[in-house]
């Protein structure tokens, strides 16, 4: 498992101003040499442009909640997190990721409850990448593992609960919103967490019977709350 590690990186002003200093020193070098027919000058002159135009390629910005994720010819060499105009080997390749919270609104899956009932539900899942090595090496697409690993929690925390109960102590999907959004969230943690993605919330959205039994389920519903006054 590749574990994140921030890395400094060099002012990018600073670097700035070093290569402009360089190129301007060459010119005027060239310029001299050429007037002197000074062929070596000449050559290193063109020489030092060359490497300040390679060295500029190094520049990169970061943004606020921001990072990038460094590589060397394919190895990981870190994640530079300070803000700004920044400056590191040309030859890194740099690859940006988001560590803002994010908001994520599943579809509307049909699944079955625990009692077979058909049902609709959906949920909205608030989240952020925390590990930005784990989030762009371990899995192959991030964003896309969250929203399928999200429908995948739904999918088996609705097959846990019914739809609604009027029985005491216990829970279900309709009444014991809190609760099962805790375990919906521990859920989406446990698969999220080797893509290095931190769960901040994550609650049902949308919960309804599906359309073909919604009529009859209505019914049932209330001769089962009927019938449980009844025994009360």
């Amino acid at each position: 498992v590749i574990r994140g590690q921030e890395r400094r990186t060099a002012s990018g002003l600073l670097m700035l101003g070093v290569f402009v200093t360089i190129l301007a020193v060459a010119v005027a070098g060239i310029v001299r040499a050429a007037r002197a027919d000074d062929l070596f000058v000449v050559v290193l002159g063109v020489l030092m442009i060359i490497a300040c135009v390679v060295g500029l390629a190094g520049l990169f910005t970061v943004a606020p909640n921001q990072g990038q994720v460094l590589q060397l010819f394919g190895a990981y060499r870190g994640t530079a997190r300070e803000e700004g105009l920044r400056w590191a080997n040309p030859f890194f390749t740099k690859k940006r990721v988001s560590l803002r919270v994010r908001n994520f609104e599943s579809a509307h899956l049909k699944v079955n409850d625990i009692d077979g009932n058909p049902i609709e539900i959906a949920s909205i899942v608030v989240w952020r990448v925390v590990d930005t090595a784990e989030a762009v090496f371990e899995v192959d697409d991030y964003e896309n593992f969250v929203r399928v690993q999200t429908e995948s929690a739904e999918r088996n925390l609705a097959t846990h609960y019914p739809y609604d109960t009027h029985l005491e102590g216990h829970l279900s999907l309709r009444g014991s919103t809190d609760e099962v959004a805790k375990r919906l969230k521990g859920e989406i943690q446990d698969r999220l967490a080797k893509a290095g993605v931190e769960v901040i919330e994550a609650r049902i959205s949308h919960l309804a019977y599906a359309q073909e039994i919604a009529a009859a389920m209505l019914r049932r519903q209330q001769a089962g709350a009927i019938i449980a006054a009844r025994q009360k």
